[in-house]
């Protein structure tokens, strides 16, 4: 099972075809060949093994994340 947690894109490199993203404060470059929309800086995509694999809305996104950090949590107060 694959795990996709949305990323939002931070910078665009046009030269290569990939964007830095920030996901849940880690950041790297990653491909934006498989994307057919544009890309904006703001805008949130899902990766899976380096690649950009769809665009998803912002709202969307914003409530995984919500749910992500919630799990952390969980799992750090269960390790104390």
């Amino acid at each position: 099972m694959c795990l996709s947690i949305p990323s939002q894109v931070v910078e665009l490199h046009p030269e290569d075809t990939t964007a830095t993203v920030d996901t849940m404060g880690v950041t790297r470059r990653v491909s934006t060949h498989l994307i057919s929309e544009p890309l904006n800086v703001g805008d949130y995509v899902l990766i899976h093994v380096g690649f950009a694999m769809n665009k998803i809305d912002e709202e969307a996104a914003k409530e995984s994340l919500e749910l992500y950090k919630e799990i952390v949590e969980k799992m750090e107060a269960e390790n104390v």
